[in-house]
């Protein structure tokens, strides 16, 4: 069983849009507008700054739409006033050309202000986002029970964390605005297009419905690549984090070759998904501007055919043709902006599918606290008494594990359990600290129902050394310290004198203040281990659990780590998990458990008389070869 913090907390309220199944690779978006409305509800929080942003796009956008209209004005007013003048009647009016060109200028001055200030609230906003985001995911993590990470890879979930929030952001620091600036352009474009040539505005719009079509076509049979593009980068990460953490076990059995084509298989589907999503999503913008391009062509011809018969100016015509050309741009954008929607629909639909997950049960509002200062404090006072009552459990509900398992165990006894390797050992422990709920019977500690406890009280009764050892990038102090984070550095160095530590970090560079690399592979797996045990020790648990604790070191550090064992567990209750069963001969109680029952149970004398399951495992471990 592997060390991990374990992680605990009630169910966030609300959810996002209910439960959904998990995507399968090459899968569309299982619910796109769902989706969608997931991300805009959880950014809801952000209304007004949103609507204030809204309101500049607004903005910026009128006043972008008003600069050929008005830039028209000028042209007329130049071309007419070269006519007077080429007529002798007069000539260019200046003074109204001047005002005209400040107008423009001061129009499109304001809108740059506005595009400045709407990009800097949203960037904000887009900020906050991914921030809350990023710790509502960090916090369901510690929410979800152990068993959604049996069947989960870590690279799946740091993907959600990583890519998947990176992609929600972009889209919400870049598409959201663009949405708004390009919808509104194209109405306005549309307006003043009409109030200069309704039958050249009627050309341009047919755009509109082509360019449609065209991107609902392509979205179809993209969508799917960018779901598994997606997924796959999950598994990427996923099979290179484990690697990268396990590369000394890779290489010892010459496992190079065999990870290397795993992960050009998964690479290569990533490769698969990603380059037909680009490829086709890379079709939308050159098909929608030649669809633009070819509607352009018709207004220059039809526009020079109205100008020369006099049905136009030619300030209609410049202005026409630049609201054309701006009337292009925002189609192509929201075109554009389409294709980015799609990942953003695939990232949140991962996203807050994993918000969604079912979490672990919940805590009773009146839920029980852990007296820790003794008979003063409130809480419920432990002095270590453990029953097991009927226990069944399975990690799936139709195989069960243990089958009505039974023990009563006293305070301050030493608890040995033994049996065959898949007999249900270190289930028992998981289901005694609760990281796994039982299918039927009880736990009990002291009297008390362990769901009756807040999970964090519960487990902080327990101290665990477990037989994987697990060091952080820190001091060795600090490594310690994690046992109870507010120790002093005397208290420190007391728990790793009983764990017999203190000897050999005194050896080491820097003793104590010796960092441990993120690998922690310059120190031994001993030393790890004794360290581990130094932990649990200065946690001071009333109940220590040691799982396999001493199956990673050698015989001598065995003796003595046995030894300081059996004087701290004095007056706590201990469970030991052993497979070497010559460090449990001064147990209580051994409990012997064959397929999650309890086939035998007695001391290590009165077992070994019986002449039965635990004789002959002796027997196997200590029998002569002749």
């Amino acid at each position: 069983m592997s060390e991990s913090k374990v992680k605990q907390s009630s169910q966030r309220p609300g959810g996002f849009g209910g439960r959904r199944r998990m995507m399968r690779p090459g899968e569309k978006a299982k619910d796109f507008k769902g989706a969608m409305k997931d991300l805009a509800r959880y950014i809801g929080v952000y209304k007004w700054p949103i609507f204030a942003v809204w309101i500049m796009a607004l903005a910026s956008t009128v006043f972008v739409i008003a600069g050929p209209k008005i830039l028209g004005n000028a042209t007329d007013e130049i071309f007419s006033g070269m006519m007077r003048k080429l007529s002798g009647t007069g000539g260019i009016n200046f003074d109204k050309l001047l005002t005209t060109l400040l107008w423009v200028a001061g129009l499109y001055g304001a809108s740059s202000l506005f595009s400045y200030l709407q990009g800097l609230i949203m960037s904000v906003v887009t900020a906050k986002t991914t921030y809350r985001m990023r710790n509502d995911l960090a916090e369901k993590i510690h929410k979800l029970p152990l068993k959604y990470y049996d069947k989960t890879t870590h690279g799946d979930v740091l993907s959600r964390i990583t890519n998947d929030i990176d992609t929600i952001s972009h889209t919400m620091n870049q598409s959201i605005t663009q949405i708004i600036s390009s919808v509104t352009s194209i109405i306005g474009f549309t307006v003043m297009m009409l109030t200069i040539s309704w039958r050249l505005t009627l050309i341009a719009l047919i755009v509109i419905p082509l360019s449609g079509f065209a991107v609902v076509i392509i979205v179809k049979k993209s969508q799917g690549y960018f779901t598994a593009q997606q997924k796959y980068l999950g598994s990427v990460n996923g099979h290179v984090e484990e690697m990268f953490s396990n590369h000394a076990v890779v290489k010892a059995f010459n496992g190079e070759e065999e990870s290397v084509k795993t992960f050009s298989e998964q690479s290569d589907m990533l490769y698969e998904s990603a380059w037909k999503s680009s490829f086709l999503s890379g079709l939308i913008m050159p098909i929608t501007s030649l669809i633009g391009n070819l509607a352009y062509v018709a207004i220059c011809i039809l526009g020079g055919y109205y100008a020369a018969n006099g049905e136009m100016t030619v300030g209609g015509i410049q202005a026409f043709i630049q609201y054309v050309r701006s009337f292009n741009r925002p189609i192509t954008q929201i075109v554009s902006i389409s294709n980015v929607l799609q990942q953003t629909a695939a990232a949140a639909e991962r996203v807050f599918e994993f918000l969604n997950e079912t979490e672990e049960v919940k805590e009773p509002p009146n839920a029980l606290t852990v007296n820790k200062n003794g008979s003063d404090g409130e809480g419920v006072k432990i002095e270590g008494h453990v029953t097991f009552k009927n226990v069944s459990f399975g990690y799936d509900e139709d195989k069960i594990i243990i089958k009505n398992f039974n023990a009563s165990i006293k305070p301050g006894q030493k608890i040995a359990i033994v049996g065959p390797t898949g007999a249900g050992k270190t289930t028992i422990v998981k289901i005694l600290m609760r990281f796994y709920e039982l299918n039927s019977g009880s736990v009990k500690i002291d009297g008390h129902d362990i769901r009756d406890f807040k999970r964090s009280e519960l487990r902080s009764v327990f101290g665990m050394v477990l037989q994987d050892t697990w060091l952080f990038n820190g001091t060795i102090a600090e490594n310690i310290r994690y046992g109870r984070l507010d120790a002093t550095d005397d208290e420190v160095e007391q728990a790793a004198r009983a764990a017999q530590v203190d000897h050999f970090v005194r050896t080491l560079p820097n003793g104590y203040d010796m960092m441990i690399n993120e690998e922690s592979d310059n120190i031994s797996q001993g030393q790890k281990q004794l360290l581990t045990i130094a932990r649990a020790f200065l946690a001071d648990p009333k109940i220590l659990i040691l799982d396999e604790a001493t199956s990673s070191v050698d015989t001598r550090t065995e003796v003595l780590i046995q030894k300081a064992m059996d004087n701290l567990m004095r007056g706590r209750t201990g469970f030991v998990i052993a497979h070497r069963l010559s460090t449990i001969k001064n147990a209580d109680l051994i409990l012997v458990i064959d397929d999650g029952d309890i086939v035998e149970q007695g001391t290590h004398s009165e077992l070994l008389a019986k002449g039965g399951f635990y004789y002959d495992m002796y027997s196997s471990q200590f029998k002569t070869v002749g």
